[in-house]
């Protein structure tokens, strides 16, 4: 609440206070003198407020209408008596908010259902948009009872004001006295807490829900960058707030938040001018009255600064003064904005049509509007600079062909709210006063209320919150909350062929549900887009939101996915990780299937080792079929042709087993690629190692003692020994093909864009038995061969087993840990490359 309100409040009280001492007539025995010159000075039109006009009755209902939006600067030297300083600003259209309620009024007395035999006057003020104007003028209707001081009656009920700032000035202050306010525009959402404002209704939904529907609107068009102007009061920061949480937790931010003050308007429009053309923001909320509103799109329109969409709040969303302004129609095109729901009063137009100052003599805001639309003068006009400069008017005007916004009654809105306020004070008063109907049953009971001259303010404020009733057009009325409940129109300014802008109903809010015709909508710029208001552009396909730090959530950086991951919408807030099956293509927005690789016959590296692996296979036959050729010659059988043979099949073997691992994986082919890579191995060894054996024991059977030796290991042992040792390897594959076998997998960890087809060895344990039995056979072989390398004779292979032994094991070193560690077919690759690439004993 501003400093103004502050001060005021004591004053209030004080108000108060002597109104219950100069109107209750209670518990005073002085003289009339004394109380005269008591009453006089609170009475007295300097002291209270008497702008407005007055119509008596048995129960007056009190009105408080903005017909000036300002004042005159007050005099603050303090140096005498400070007075109201004069209203200025007149407004046409709210001297047809003055007349809905005296149509109101004179409808409900002539109507013989409704409040029968209980005739209803009004009490009409100006509150001129100030809260002193407010508080004093309510102060004077409420305090016009004393008959001591002989004046009117005072009013039971308050219809006003149109600032929520100063409804709740109005509703704190006649809260201990139980006096009801409704209000027909004030819609700060703080004034439905009924724990702080129990006297106060309104016929206006409350701005709770015209911040939520633009909210819902910035959803609905993908505004995520959204500003605000608003008027430095109730209204606009109560708006604020409402729309700050209704975007709480979704990705709509505030770009910035600017306040517009009255008493200081040029600045407060310069500094949010200036913050509108650099912000990046193409939305622009607007709470505000559209005098302030005005002054605000007229200081863009100088900047040049015309590419801006505005969301208008009802209080100027259908304003015709704006939308006659030639000036802004750069500007003001496109405006999308929530409007009060708009219906028709039968009959009010007539009234409208048929109004003379003839006809309502005290009606001062009328003699106003008579001379500003006339051009004339009348004599008791209290308009002395138009009395000065106009002549008389001769009482032949008439409104009857007059086309203007004040007789244009196709759209009514805050009029209706005025209209539907009286009418609920009616029913209620109706409720109070047991009112019988004139359609009653009983032909003896004539339709009658019981006297109103003993009803308080507080009987007529507890039935005013339960009322209930049913309007002209058949609409539902009744209190929610103090509030009505919510439904808006709409409306979208948009050019006329002639250049001039109007308004266009767009859609409606029916509560919750909002219904926008999108077809209909005329947007700013000449390309007719949606437009475009974020701080940073939605992130595209494949990449994800990073957050700013220190900024708000709609400004971020736009992270590219990670490889295996995809982001397949727009501002997506996280990346996705595909199925194991499949991978991010290039652009990490959509999963592909991952490429199936296995140590293929038709890639080189396959092809390679099958030319090789035929290759060495050719060669050892070729030696087979020579030594097969030349077997019963003495060289072929001093070299052992039995053992010869045996170790030329096994190496026969050693390269034919290369064959089965490549091509695709299979349960069969991993079972037998590794028991054949086992034996085959260890029959080639077991050659080399009987081989060797033999050569010790044929050069050590020549020393004295040693002729046994060659007994006891001839050809027969030579053969068994083979056996034996291939059978170890036999038994060591058959236990671990039985425990746990090798088997085909795909493996995803190794390149992530690919499967790798490969067999896993089942037992490390028994892959490491295959291994090491080939390793230690090796190596004893080495040492025999080792031992024997310098026998003497041409027929010693010792110095040849050594040597490729030697080499045999150095590649077996280098090729374990080098296998554990290659990737996918590089393993495969490697057993076959230490299968072919051995270097073959010399025979």
């Amino acid at each position: 609440m501003s400093v103004q309100v502050l001060l005021l409040l004591p004053l209030s009280v004080l108000v108060l206070l002597l109104c219950a001492v100069c109107g209750s007539g209670m518990g005073f025995s002085v003289e009339e003198e004394t109380l005269e010159e008591k009453c006089v000075n609170l009475d007295a039109p300097q002291n209270l407020y008497s702008d407005g006009f007055y119509q008596d009755g048995d129960v007056i209902i009190g009105a408080l209408v903005n017909v000036h939006n300002m004042a005159a600067t007050p005099d603050l030297s303090f140096t005498r008596k400070a007075n109201l300083a004069p209203c200025l600003g007149f407004q046409e259209h709210s001297v047809r908010w003055t007349q809905a309620v005296v149509f109101a009024v004179e409808e409900i007395n002539r109507n013989p259902s409704l409040l029968p035999g209980v005739r209803l006057g009004y009490n009409i003020m100006d509150s001129c948009s100030r809260y002193p104007h407010s508080l004093m003028a309510a102060m004077s209707m409420i305090s016009r009872g004393n008959k001591t001081c002989g004046i009117t009656r005072p009013a039971k009920v308050l219809i006003g004001d149109s600032s929520s700032t100063q409804s709740i000035l109005l509703s704190r202050t006649l809260r201990p006295l139980q006096i009801a306010v409704i209000s027909y525009l004030a819609s700060c959402p703080c004034l439905s807490n009924r724990q702080i404002y129990p006297n106060f209704f309104r016929t206006i939904p409350s701005d709770a829900y015209q911040a939520r529907t633009m909210a819902q609107m910035a959803k609905h068009f993908g505004w995520t960058w959204i500003g605000a102007v608003v008027a430095d009061n109730d209204y606009g920061r109560g708006a604020v707030q409402v729309f700050e949480e209704e975007i709480k937790g979704t990705e709509i931010c505030l770009a910035f938040f600017h306040t517009l003050y009255r008493e200081q308007l040029a600045k407060d429009v310069a500094r949010a001018a200036t913050t509108v053309q650099a912000s990046s923001a193409r939305v622009i909320l607007v709470f505000a009255w559209y005098v302030d509103v005005e002054v605000f799109l007229l200081e863009l329109v100088r900047r040049n600064v015309t590419d801006r969409l505005f969301l208008a709040s009802e209080s100027w969303s259908t304003s015709t003064y704006l939308l006659a302004n030639p000036q802004l129609y750069t500007i003001a095109k496109g405006i999308v904005g929530v409007a009060l729901r708009s219906a028709a009063i039968p009959g009010f137009n007539a009234h409208l049509r048929q109004l003379h100052p003839a006809r309502y003599p005290d009606d001062e805001f009328l003699r106003t509007f008579w001379e500003k639309t006339f051009g004339c003068s009348l004599t008791k006009s209290s308009s002395m600079a138009f009395q000065k400069a106009l002549p008389p008017c001769s009482g032949r005007e008439s409104l009857e062909g007059v086309q203007s916004r004040f007789t244009d009654t196709s759209y009514l809105t805050v009029a209706y709210n005025i209209y539907l306020a009286v009418y609920a004070v009616a029913h209620a008063l109706h409720s109070l006063l047991a009112c019988t109907p004139q359609n009653n049953s009983d032909p003896t009971i004539k339709p009658k209320c019981s006297s109103p001259d003993n009803i308080t303010p507080a009987q007529l404020l507890q039935h005013i919150g339960q009322v209930r009733f049913t309007t002209q057009i058949g609409e539902k009325f009744y209190f929610q909350n103090g509030s009505i409940p919510p439904v808006y129109n709409l409306v979208n300014w948009q050019r006329t062929p002639d250049g001039s802008l109007q308004y266009v109903s767009i859609g409606r809010v029916n509560g919750n549900q909002l219904i926008i015709n999108e077809s209909a909508i005329s947007w700013p710029g000449d390309l007719g887009k949606i437009p475009v208001s974020v701080c940073t552009s939605e992130c595209p396909p494949g990449t994800r939101k990073a957050i700013k730090k220190g900024l708000p959530v709609c400004c971020f950086d736009c992270l590219p996915c990670t490889e295996g991951e995809i982001s397949n919408s727009t501002g997506s807030i996280k990346c996705y990780r595909c199925p194991q099956e499949f991978w991010s293509n290039s652009f990490r927005n959509e999963c592909v299937p991952r490429e199936t690789e296995f140590l293929s016959v038709r890639e080189t590296m396959g092809i390679t080792l099958i030319s090789i692996a035929v290759s060495g296979t050719i060669i050892t036959a070729t030696v087979a079929v020579i030594f097969l050729y030349h077997k019963s010659t003495p060289i072929v059988k001093a070299n052992n042709s039995e053992l010869s043979f045996l170790l030329l099949l096994s190496l026969k073997l050693c390269f034919l087993c290369s064959l089965v691992f490549v091509g695709q994986p299979s349960l069969w082919s991993c079972r037998f690629q590794q028991a054949a890579f086992g034996i085959s191995f260890v029959l080639c060894i077991s050659c080399i190692l009987v081989k060797t054996i033999v050569v010790l024991v044929a050069f050590h059977s020549t020393r004295p003692g040693s002729s046994a030796l060659i007994k006891w290991f001839g050809p027969g042992q030579q053969r068994g020994s083979v056996l034996v040792f291939t059978s170890v390897q036999v038994v060591i594959c058959a236990i671990w093909l039985h425990v746990s076998p090798p088997s085909p997998r795909r493996n995803f960890g190794i390149h992530g864009s690919k499967v790798i087809l490969e067999c896993t060895v089942g037992s490390v344990v028994g892959f490491s038995c295959v291994l090491g039995y080939v390793g230690f056979l090796a190596a004893v072989c080495f040492l025999l061969a080792f031992f024997a390398r310098k026998l003497p004779d041409n027929f010693n292979e010792a110095k040849f087993i050594t040597f490729s032994m030697l080499i045999f094991c150095a590649v077996w070193i280098a090729f374990v840990p080098a296998y554990v560690s290659s990737p996918g077919k590089y393993s495969v690759a490697e057993v076959n490359g230490d299968n072919d690439m051995k270097p073959p004993p010399e025979i």
